[in-house]
């Protein structure tokens, strides 16, 4: 970087190149210290440049030569690289959360950050994207995580833990293509080559918040002369960055109009404001003046006030909407009195809580020449020292035969490289098949996809994977991942369908397999689940599927009974049924036997209703049938009719459809209806079926009015 006089560490030129002026500094670093060799200011001969963006760059680049030569002549070494930053007025953030899900838990690797980081930028370079103007490019100029989580909660760095997924919150930062073309090329015009490029918030860190202090929830004004750059720090790392259009130019064109003077008149007033009772002038007219600093600061009062405000709203802003445990001012317009205080009252916190930061933060910063230490030389020196935390600039590759520049921060690999081509993270890493969705039993059931195969990468024609870092002018060429296979499964692989239905056939214990529809038809166990398939794991299976199963062929003469019920083919059948087998002629029999039963049964039940009311039965009064008495035979059959009107009460049910009538008795049951219907059970013509009320009847059960009734044969 220096040519000429050899001096022990790493020498750096650091350029700090503002609205109003630029500050050149030469230095080095040994140990903890910090030896600034010179510096020199050179303000801008014209408005060359307006919050903090070059609009002459030929203008510039003028300014800049006449830096580095008078630094040149000062420590007696060519200056032949430099580091530079870019104003935090021209930065775009993005703040995003990003999470890497394992298949199962396992401990996290190092490359599994890597991921979730490449991941995360991915993601922000997207969100920022979309929001901003098409036809402008942007470069990624820096990220950092702002908080790891495992498992969904918040960790310092999950790396060699045990997890089933890791997270994190990353804010990336962007810079405008034209705005860093425009440092470049006017660093250029001057013989300089840029050896590192950081960003004006950061480089100010550097000086005014050590590491140490960073672990803390504060924030970094520095007021410049267009803008006020804002970031804020929390758990060691800078969480958010911001600005505002006000800063010391504001005050210096109010000073200019209250004085009548010109501008640099009034920035000379605003410098003597706090150090002198009295201000001296000379204005326009070219008479000499003198104001009181007490008088120019109630005027200025309404503009400090403003200013203070509207940098309070965005601190508040970037800290969610909570006040920070400090403020550090750093910069010359926030050397105005009263700034810090009005900040300290806008946040909410107490005065001593924000204060401007100069000398008490240069203890490390040895000057060779009188310097007065304070808050304009921060960022300068910042600058220089960033330079040993990170060696950034910008290199060009090329991808996939396309030219492109990236950020360099030591840490590029092919990943970065990819994102800046527009090449999607996704297409690097082994992409899984299409997920496959379904229903069993009406609950959703998903199967993941397969892995493809990772992206064949090569730079230089060297075989690489995606975090082999890459250099200037590497040559990149990668061919994408493919896409694994779709998630699938067979019917037989349900944990639903694997379980048995386990039934008694006569003496055996047989296991059946289950059965499956699938949208309402069986399917075999072999079938190939589809998208979006409703599936249907039976708990039952049927007579027919039974038989088949046990590979039986009924004959014609058997019957099946389930649970000692006649059954047919379609009848279901449950875990732990009883099915049998018997002979059509063994079942009509026992039938017919059960149906004599029932029938004797009645009769006998008819006899005891007669006797209870005094009748004896004429079929079992054998002296009463021996009698040729006529007059008492037909007494008695009078008694009877008469005994049988009083005890009869009509009841009305439909059979198959017919009203049928039955009298005679006060109570009936089933079977009293074969005594008034024209139903054959002398000759069986199939299964008896009979139901009452749409439910199977027993012969015994008795009827009241209305029962529907159902009495017909039903063949096998």
């Amino acid at each position: 970087m220096v040519k000429g006089k050899k001096i022990s560490g790493k020498t750096v030129f650091g350029l700090d190149i503002g609205t109003r002026s630029i500050v050149g500094t030469v230095g080095y670093k040994k140990g903890d210290e910090f030896f600034c060799l010179a510096q020199r200011v050179k303000e801008h001969e014209t408005r060359s440049m307006l919050d903090g963006q070059i609009h002459d760059i030929g203008q510039v680049g003028e300014t800049i030569t006449e830096v580095k030569e008078e630094l040149e002549k000062a420590v007696g070494m060519e200056l032949t690289e430099v580091c530079i930053a870019a104003a935090g007025r021209v930065l775009r953030t993005a703040t995003v959360h990003s999470d890497l899900e394992f298949t199962e838990s396992r401990e996290v690797t190092v490359e599994d950050i890597y991921n979730l980081r490449s991941m995360a930028i991915e993601k922000a370079y997207e969100e920022f994207t979309s929001e901003e103007d098409a036809a402008l490019s942007f470069y990624c100029v820096g990220n950092s995580v702002i908080r790891y989580y495992m498992n969904n909660y918040p960790i310092g760095n999950p790396e060699g833990h045990k997890a089933a997924c890791i997270g994190a919150d990353l804010i990336a930062t962007f810079l405008p293509e034209d705005v860093i073309d425009g440092l470049y090329k006017a660093v250029e015009l001057a013989g300089l080559r840029v050896a590192s490029l950081t960003l004006e918030p950061i480089a100010a860190i550097q000086v005014a918040i050590p590491k140490n202090y960073r672990m803390l929830n504060l924030a970094l004004v520095d007021v410049g002369a267009g803008t006020s750059d804002i970031c804020i720090t929390d758990d060691g790392s800078i969480t958010a960055y911001g600005m505002i259009p006000l800063a010391g130019d504001s005050l210096t064109e109010v000073i200019a109009k209250e004085c009548l003077v010109d501008f640099a008149g009034a920035e000379a007033i605003k410098k003597q404001l706090g150090e002198k009772d009295e201000v001296s002038y000379e204005d326009i007219i070219g008479l000499p003046q003198t104001m009181k600093s007490t008088d120019l600061l109630q005027v200025l009062e309404p503009y400090i006030n403003k200013m203070a405000e509207e940098a309070a709203e965005k601190i508040l802003e970037l800290n969610g909407d909570k006040p920070v445990s400090a403020v550090f001012v750093v910069g010359g317009g926030g050397k105005i009195p009263g700034y810090t205080d009005k900040l300290a009252e806008k946040i909410g916190i107490q005065s001593q809580r924000s204060a401007l930061r100069g000398k008490e933060v240069m203890g490390n910063i040895i000057f060779s020449e009188a310097v007065e230490k304070d808050s304009t030389l921060v960022t300068p020196l910042g600058i220089c020292l960033n330079y040993y935390e990170q060696n950034n600039n910008f290199i060009v590759v090329t991808f996939n035969d396309k030219r492109i520049k990236l950020y360099d921060n030591d840490k590029l690999s092919v990943v970065d490289a990819a994102m800046q081509a527009d090449f999607s993270n996704e297409l690097l890493f082994p992409r899984r098949g299409k997920e496959l969705r379904f229903t069993v039993n009406k609950k959703v059931r998903t199967v993941k996809g397969q892995l493809g195969e990772a992206a064949v990468i090569r730079i230089g024609g060297r075989e690489a994977n995606i975090y082999a870092p890459i250099h200037e002018n590497d040559v990149i060429r990668v061919k994408e991942s493919t896409e694994g296979a779709p998630g699938s499964m067979t019917i037989s692989s349900l944990p639903e369908f694997r379980d048995i239905i386990s039934v008694q056939v006569q003496e055996r214990r047989i296991d059946v397999p289950k059965y499956a529809r699938v949208n309402g038809s069986y399917q075999l166990s072999s079938y190939s689940i589809q998208q979006g398939d409703d599936i249907e794991v039976l708990d039952y299976c049927t007579v027919g599927q039974l038989l088949e199963f046990m590979d039986i062929l009924l004959p014609e003469d058997k019957v099946i009974l389930i649970n000692h019920k006649p059954a047919d083919r379609e009848t279901k059948v449950f875990e732990n049924y009883l099915v049998s087998f018997v002979e059509r002629a063994e079942l009509e029999a026992a039938e017919a036997e059960k149906l004599r039963a029932l029938r004797e049964a009645e009769a006998e039940r008819h006899r005891s209703v007669y006797e209870r009311a005094g009748v004896r039965d004429a079929y079992e009064d054998d002296e009463m049938m021996e009698e040729d008495d006529e007059e008492a035979y037909e007494a008695e059959a009078a008694r009877e009719e008469q005994v049988k009107e009083v005890i009869s009460i009509p009841v009305t049910v439909m059979v198959n459809g017919m009203p049928v009538v039955l009298t005679g008795k006060q109570e009936y049951v089933f079977v009293d209806v074969f005594n008034v219907i024209d139903f054959d059970l002398s000759t069986v013509k199939g299964n008896l079926v009979t139901t009452i009320n749409g439910a199977t009847a027993e012969y015994l059960q008795p009827l009241k009015e209305g029962d529907i009734l159902v009495i017909r044969w039903e063949q096998p």
